[in-house]
């Protein structure tokens, strides 16, 4: 593996900021912001107590992650931040080669390019993504697999793609909500022809059978979990289930929490699922109109989960925001990118600020932070509409050029109305 001169600087940075003790790193532990009940490390050190002293952690409500995770940090190795940053080197090395394979170029090639040291930098250094691995919630491994699972798709390993997305299901069902355009991607190519859409000229007769192989990884994941529980399936319900049925409402950046705590318990079952239905129209649209450039679809399916999921942290809509970097072509034809970054930054400060006035001082109350969760809602909603728009305002071409050469309006809309059709 050849690695750019740039990547060791931000990982050596990374490496160096799990080693050295930080001052308030038990405080970014608490911070519901940055993990979630089901990525908590406190919650995730609460199970493995439990498990030490010979209790299922599953009975008892608070623990939500995979029995996969528990056995790792309970017999090979310990929960140490190191674990968390070379997690973190790992997802920004997928990303550079997810890059790589977009432009067509080989794992092997030597040249080196600003782009790619920034593609490194923006993964490393985003504070969306840096401040939940400091504070070790294991989306950082979810983020990681993801990208693991586009990496291996892009560069054709169909094997080692399937069973990259089998570990992210595994870890959180909501990630099968980007196995299609994964699919999408084996069967065609990882290359940008947003300029140029066509119909799929992928292979669709391989997709039931790579789906197969899929399914098959996650079988043996699953038998490796009930193993590890002694054939106690309580950690289905207690793990894959909480992402359906809500049973945590601890404060969140997500949409759900506060609507479900004013909900009465006899529309409940109504509403939780309209909310997980509605995830789901997004997958065949999007994959549809981006059918010519399924990476394209899976990074704005992304995009999605991290406006809507249900048990959202800031790495959520931090992997979309990083993963922008790789799609420089788009760049030029967003039309908001200033206001898409102030609604963030915004966000990013009244978060916490409200946080503490309820919680701490008790002089708000659940609806200021709801309205922060909101904007952070709103930025995120502002970020996908704008890539989904430059998507397809890059096959139309630049205005200036139509005006260099007078093609007149009507013919304008003709041809844009074409590209909308395909």
């Amino acid at each position: 593996m050849n690695t750019p001169p740039a990547f060791s600087v931000p990982v050596c940075l990374r490496l160096l900021l799990a080693v050295l003790p930080l001052p308030g790193q038990d405080l970014l532990k608490h911070d519901h912001q940055l993990s979630s009940p089901l990525t908590s490390y406190l919650r995730l050190n609460e199970g493995l107590w439990l498990l030490d002293n010979n209790i299922n952690p599953y009975i008892g409500g608070a623990f939500h992650h995979s029995p996969l995770l528990l056995s790792l940090f309970s017999t090979i190795v310990p929960p140490l931040p190191i674990i968390w940053a070379v997690s973190d080197g790992m997802g920004a090395w997928a990303l550079l080669r997810i890059w790589r394979a977009r432009q067509g170029l080989s794992s092997q090639n030597g040249t080196r390019s600003n782009v790619e040291n920034l593609i490194v930098s923006v993964y490393l250094l985003n504070p969306y993504l840096l401040l939940p691995s400091l504070a070790l919630s294991t989306s950082t491994f979810e983020n990681t697999f993801t990208l693991l699972a586009l990496m291996f798709a892009s560069e054709g390993k169909v094997s080692s793609a399937l069973l990259a997305i089998a570990f992210a299901v595994h870890l959180t069902p909501s990630s099968i909500f980007l196995l299609l355009p994964i699919l999408m991607v084996l069967v065609s190519s990882p290359v940008s022809h947003l300029a140029s859409p066509h119909p799929f000229h992928g292979s669709l007769r391989r997709i039931p059978f790579l789906f197969g192989e899929f399914t098959l990884y996650w079988l043996v994941l699953v038998g490796a979990a009930c193993i590890i529980t002694g054939g106690n399936w309580s950690w289905v319900r207690a793990s894959w289930g909480a992402s359906l049925t809500l049973p945590d409402l601890t404060p969140n950046p997500s949409l759900w929490w506060y609507f479900f705590t004013e909900m009465f318990d006899h529309f409940r079952p109504f509403f939780l699922m309209v909310f997980s239905v509605h995830l789901v129209i997004y997958i065949l649209p999007i994959c549809v109109k981006f059918q010519h450039d399924p990476l394209y679809a899976t990074f704005l399916l992304v995009g999605v989960l991290g406006i809507f999921k249900a048990y959202l942290t800031l790495a959520d809509p931090g992997l979309f925001l990083s993963m922008i970097s790789i799609f420089p072509e788009v760049h030029g034809y967003l039309r908001h990118p200033i206001i898409t970054t102030l609604l963030h930054l915004h966000a990013a400060l009244l978060l916490p600020l409200q946080h503490v006035l309820w919680v701490s001082e008790g002089r708000g109350n659940a609806n200021f932070y709801y309205a922060a969760s909101l904007v952070m809602g709103m930025a995120g909603g502002a970020g996908l509409v704008d890539a989904c728009w430059a998507g397809m305002r890059i096959a139309v071409g630049d205005a200036k050029v139509w005006a260099e050469e007078k093609v007149d309006g009507e013919k304008g809309k003709v041809v844009w109305w074409e590209v909308v059709q395909q």
